[in-house]
């Protein structure tokens, strides 16, 4: 009995751990959705989702990804990524949850003392390239969203840098390479490249991210990439950590 309850354990223990480990699975769209709570109300939006919305989005066919919170304490936001099979498979879908009934009642229910959500800022996205073949390695407790602009038809160099290089040489500092995408623009401009990057706290983040930038290898694959010139025109950068519901930790 011992030995079939361990087999058992360590059946779950690994189906746990691929699935984890493999967060684009399912999905071919994206959407990096951030939510700005009105003052006071982060967390009774955070409860909304955790008892209500994450079920009732897949009720509806979509696939809940990751929920997070800022690491800033005073940023009143909530990020959280859906995926679905397709673009048009989106708004179907986005349809079905808001004209359901139970949406409808939870929806009115938590706005008694006011409304939750001040504003919305959507992301759309497909999976980058050729970034997201390696397996996720562990869990973090600090990630980090990082969102790249380049310069005019630089998109390619910069994947080719990631794939070549960037991705190991931030594994080999300890940093957890998460899913990487590009966002999709509707004004037909050139896409920019979003991933998240986790380590185990923000201290071991920080240091492992001042070692990578001082890598000797980090520094030659850089000079040679931008021999015609440089790739990325801006950086962005945010510190967040997951929410217990998050499937990706």
């Amino acid at each position: 009995m011992r030995t079939l309850l361990g087999s058992l354990f360590l059946l779950l223990f690994t189906f746990s751990s691929w699935a984890q480990q493999q967060p684009l699975k399912n999905s071919n769209y994206y959407e990096l959705r951030i939510y700005t709570a009105h003052p006071g109300k982060l967390q009774d939006l955070v409860s909304r989702f955790e008892n209500h919305t994450r079920f009732l989005f897949e009720k509806a066919g979509m696939e809940n990804i990751a929920y997070f919170l800022p690491n800033d304490p005073d940023e009143n936001k909530l990020y959280y990524i859906l995926g679905y099979p397709d673009v048009e498979s989106r708004d179907q879908m986005w349809q079905k949850f808001l004209n359901d009934p139970d949406w409808k009642k939870v929806y009115e229910e938590s706005r008694k003392n006011g409304p939750l959500v001040q504003s919305i800022q959507e992301t759309f996205m497909v999976p980058a390239p050729g970034l997201n073949e390696k397996s996720i390695s562990g869990n973090s407790g600090i990630f980090q969203l990082r969102i790249y602009t380049c310069f005019d038809n630089k998109l390619p160099n910069l994947e080719k840098r990631f794939k070549d290089h960037t991705q190991d040489l931030f594994a080999k500092q300890g940093l957890i390479n998460y899913p990487y995408f590009e966002t999709v623009e509707k004004d037909g401009s050139q896409p920019k490249l979003v991933y998240l990057l986790g380590h185990q706290d923000l201290e071991s983040f920080e240091q492992a991210f001042s070692n990578f930038i001082k890598d000797p290898d980090w520094i030659k694959a850089r000079d040679e990439s931008e021999k015609n010139g440089k790739i990325v025109e801006k950086v962005d950068a945010v510190f967040l950590k997951t929410l217990p519901f998050s499937s990706i930790k």
